[in-house]
């Protein structure tokens, strides 16, 4: 099932999409919230006439760098024997369609496709068998990052965490196996990243392991799990698509930060 969330006429709402051609998608609205029992209303809308939203307002998103091998080589970077986790904040989540603000700090902005696993439950300690369990689906994420703020500070902060640093959408799909699907990244039609999710070092288990170790995770909570080589600078009025296998395209485009 794919969930997405939405606004329409000053309210938001969740609803499960149907269809498959993107001019005939419709919105069947969800009575409740996705992460419990949950009916469909039968109520329908046309996606045309909403606007969709992050598909989740998470409580944190934890990444993880450096999960694809030819990515760490193409930046000079060591794989890491272990899941490599950095932090982005709730503030920089955006939505399909929404801008990307180019910081006023940065020169040198790249994108970073990437396949994104929302939780679906409160957790802690997920031992591997489990962690399907605690998945609610999966969506496309594009890791904005200020490549020379990267570079010249010691802390990740600013340069992976300004706002609308973190895209995500334009929906969740539910039911997915996550393990070989293709990941896809193109600037104004032209690809510059194209890998498969069978080439990360450390897994989806691996990842969700490691980070409930440390840390409660909830409803919500977005990981995302790397991406592949090919990143690249985007600038000012440039349209950047991320697309994965069985999920769908999330759009947006560069602004200059207002």
């Amino acid at each position: 099932m794919r969930i997405a969330r939405f606004s329409i006429d000053g309210n938001v709402a969740f609803g499960a999409v149907e269809g498959e051609k993107q001019d005939e998608l419709v919105l069947d609205i969800i009575k409740g919230i996705p992460f419990a029992d949950f009916e469909l209303s039968g109520t329908k809308v046309p996606v045309s006439k909403v606007r969709l939203l992050p598909p989740v307002l998470p409580n944190k998103v934890v990444a993880f760098g450096r999960n694809y091998a030819d990515h760490a080589k193409e930046m000079g970077n060591e794989v890491p024997d272990a899941p490599f986790a950095f932090f982005k904040p709730a503030t920089s989540v955006v939505g399909p369609g929404d801008d990307i603000q180019y910081p006023s700090f940065s020169q040198d902005v790249h994108h970073e496709a990437e396949l994104a696993v929302v939780i679906g439950r409160l957790c802690r300690e997920v031992p591997r068998e489990r962690v399907k369990d605690v998945i609610f689906g999966y969506t496309c994420a594009n890791d904005i990052t200020a490549r020379d703020v990267q570079k010249r500070e010691k802390q990740w902060a600013r340069a992976k965490g300004f706002d609308t640093s973190c895209p995500l959408g334009p929906w969740v799909e539910t039911e997915l196996d996550p393990h070989d699907l293709t990941i896809q990244l193109t600037v104004n039609g032209g690809q510059r990243q194209l890998g498969r999710t069978s080439e990360m070092i450390h897994s989806i288990e691996d990842l969700i392991v490691n980070i409930s170790e440390a840390m409660t995770l909830l409803p919500g909570d977005v990981i995302l799990t790397g991406t592949p080589a090919g990143v690249g600078p985007l600038h000012v009025g440039d349209e950047v698509a991320v697309t994965i296998e069985g999920i769908g395209t999330l759009t947006n485009k560069v602004v200059k930060r207002g």
